[in-house]
């Protein structure tokens, strides 16, 4: 079952964000002597960025030994203003002593199918093939009014895929090509971190986690990891709607 943790505002909801990432760095490189994330981008992450920039919390990550990766991208040069990686390099990873080897983008500058073979092959090249789909310690996720996550949107291809890690879709709404993590491979992480904020989202909020199981119209819900964590963590706008709580 899913965790659900509920903040009174959205400064609350980011600093127990910035103390679960800084929590999930250190156990990871304590014991494994590295920590992989994948990062979302959109209007919620950014402060979140901003904030693991700053002090207290830059200081208390070992950047040195950070892998960052995304959950998707859209298929723009990395200078492009919708870039997640450019709002995420210059949020973050400009402030912070991560090694540039460590910073692992997609290329949405290539062509979309290129982009996802080259991302797949990278990822596989960091996790190795030990398992059918590699596993970050952390899985960064924010959730769309339409229900969907990463670039994983409503009626789309990408849902039914099973066997690739990455994957191009084109997406008729917003009438761009997006570069994906698949389901499986998100699933997969050992811990998989939803945070969402406003009353905007209260609706879908309330359908994803409480309502019937429609992964085709609420992608979302395809996120369902077997051995690692799902946590949600929402302010109390965007959680107005649920019924029930696991705090």
């Amino acid at each position: 079952m899913a965790a659900i943790d509920v903040f009174p505002d959205k400064p609350a909801l980011l600093q127990a964000a910035a103390e679960r990432f800084v929590t999930l760095a250190s156990e990871a490189i304590a014991g494994r002597g590295r920590f992989t994330a994948a990062l979302a981008g959109g209007g919620t992450p950014k402060p979140l960025y901003e904030l693991l920039a700053s002090e207290p919390y830059a200081a208390q990550v070992d950047w040195r030994r950070v892998h960052i990766g995304w959950g998707d991208e859209r298929c723009v040069p990395p200078d492009d203003e919708r870039s997640n990686y450019r709002m995420t390099r210059l949020a973050l990873l400009d402030k912070v002593p991560i090694p540039p080897a460590n910073i692992h983008r997609i290329k949405g500058e290539l062509t979309p199918h290129k982009a996802a073979d080259d991302y797949e092959r990278e990822l596989r090249e960091l996790f190795g093939d030990a398992a059918p789909f590699g596993a970050f310690d952390l899985m960064l996720l924010g959730l769309g009014d339409n229900g969907h996550t990463a670039s994983l949107f409503p009626g789309t291809a990408a849902l039914r895929e099973e066997r690739r890690w990455v994957v191009p879709q084109y997406v008729e709404v917003v009438t761009m090509w997006r570069v994906t993590l698949t389901a499986p491979l998100i699933s997969a992480a050992a811990n998989v971190l939803f945070l969402a904020e406003g009353a905007a989202k209260a609706g879908v909020l309330r359908r994803v986690i409480e309502g019937p199981h429609d992964p085709d119209v609420l992608p979302a819900q395809l996120i369902q990891p077997q051995a690692g964590a799902l946590r949600w963590m929402l302010d109390a706008a965007a959680a107005a709607e649920l019924d029930k709580l696991t705090r």
